[in-house]
């Protein structure tokens, strides 16, 4: 029998699970298909806020009691709240999976949203959209979105705005937690030194009264906004995200831009760390990494520069793009495949990882993918179609950049779209 296994409860909610024998941990997610980009520009905000309001204490326990109960074994409880998912999970010792799923389902289903735990989160959640605002190498990732996905709904901030935050009121709140957490929307998986049938008894138990509900409808599908922003702020630093569109997480291609983002900018050996840090001395941090959605995705750079450097460091960004245009050497692409199956696999050692690649695989593939399916993908790539990807992907005209410090549009390097 397969360590992993699906079932479909009645009310239409999967139970996904992978057994590992040898693990003395488990770990337990209930993931929701809602997002921010499912929240209006009126309530942008609400599904972060909903996640550490869950929290707060429900019919049965306080705020405290929550925190003790899965302390006192150990283990830890901690929510996520992305553009696309919301995820709310629980690793602890296998003796207390019981524990864990009785916790998880408490706070999912019988979260009280007291009013003066609202008032009091409210500052919490404010305080953090404060830290963010301070902390410019943060901020510009939520700013660059907003600009790359203009108009659309991905490109809005997961922790929302001061305003909304402050407005947003109780019954506001609860109709949008009945309206996009019902059943329809949310599944569970688990890993670890588990059963399959245990598991499901327990879930059965606590999740089984939850009645069908509809099933999540896609959104439009959002298009890029080439061009360039600078936001004039009094900064030692000038911070920069440089991308272009990608293919979205299902997509075929998927295993060829994995290992375009592993040469360009992922890790001390790529393109850039090497040319522009290592050889140039005109960072500290750039990398690149891929914001992969469901029905779109983007390749970003990051970097964080002196002013009098920032056109400069520009040109060099371009410059490996234009570079990348022409292919990569076999000894790069080798070595690429195996920093990126190395990093997987390392990375996959651990119940909480397995946990979160089962909901991953359920969310935009709806089945699990094996690991040596995906070892495979990553070996199929040929050096032609790294070309074909490269020279697709990293063209001029397709670039959205924004900067924020001391800086303006002036000497930036010619093939981008003019300043707005």
């Amino acid at each position: 029998m397969s360590l992993i296994q699906k079932t479909t409860l009645h009310s239409g909610i999967n139970v996904i699970t992978e057994e590992m024998p040898d693990v003395e941990s488990c770990s337990v997610g209930v993931w929701v298909n809602t997002g921010s980009r499912d929240e209006n520009t009126e309530v942008n905000g609400v599904t972060h806020f909903i996640e550490h309001l869950l929290f707060k204490g429900t019919q049965r326990r306080t705020s405290l009691d929550i925190s003790k109960e899965i302390e006192s074994v150990g283990g830890v409880l901690n929510a996520f709240t992305s553009r696309e998912n919301t995820c709310f999970y629980v690793k602890v010792l296998n003796k207390d999976l019981a524990l864990a799923i009785d916790i998880l389902s408490d706070i999912f289903m019988n979260s009280k949203f007291d009013r003066n735990e609202l008032a009091k989160e409210k500052l919490v959640v404010l305080q953090e959209i404060k830290m963010v605002e301070d902390t410019p190498d943060d901020l510009i990732h939520d700013v660059f979105a907003e600009n790359f996905w203009k108009g659309h709904p991905l490109g809005r901030s997961i922790l929302g705005s001061k305003e909304n935050i402050e407005s947003i009121g109780r019954a506001e709140i609860l109709d949008y937690f009945r309206e996009h957490y019902g059943p329809g929307r949310v599944f569970i998986t688990a890993a670890g030194g588990l059963k399959h049938g245990r598991v499901l008894s327990l879930v059965k138990k606590t999740f089984g009264s939850m009645e069908p509900g509809p099933v999540k409808k896609g959104a439009a599908a959002p298009a890029s906004a080439p061009g360039v922003r600078i936001i004039k702020k009094e900064l030692e630093q000038a911070h920069l995200c440089l991308g272009v569109p990608a293919p979205p997480q299902p997509h075929h291609d998927r295993y060829k831009v994995y290992l375009l983002n592993t040469i360009l900018g992922s890790g001390m050996s790529s393109r850039l760390f090497q040319e522009i840090r290592e050889k140039r001395g005109l960072v500290y941090s750039v990398y690149s990494y891929l914001s992969l959605c469901r029905d779109a995705g983007s390749l970003v750079v990051y970097a964080g520069t002196s002013a009098d450097t920032f056109t400069e460091v520009v040109g060099l960004i371009l410059r490996e793009f234009r570079k990348l245009q022409k292919g990569v050497t076999k000894e790069e692409l080798t070595n690429a495949k195996e920093q990126l199956k190395g990093g997987m696999l390392l990375g996959l050692e651990t119940s909480d990882s397995r946990m979160t690649k089962l909901a991953r695989d359920e969310i935009y593939f709806g089945k699990v993918v094996p690991v040596r399916e995906i070892v495979k993908g990553i070996d199929g790539v040929t050096m032609r179609e790294m070309e074909d990807i490269c020279g697709r992907l990293l063209t001029p005209d397709r670039v959205t950049m924004v900067a924020m410090g001391r800086v303006n549009s002036r000497g930036l390097p010619r093939g981008l779209k003019s300043a707005r």
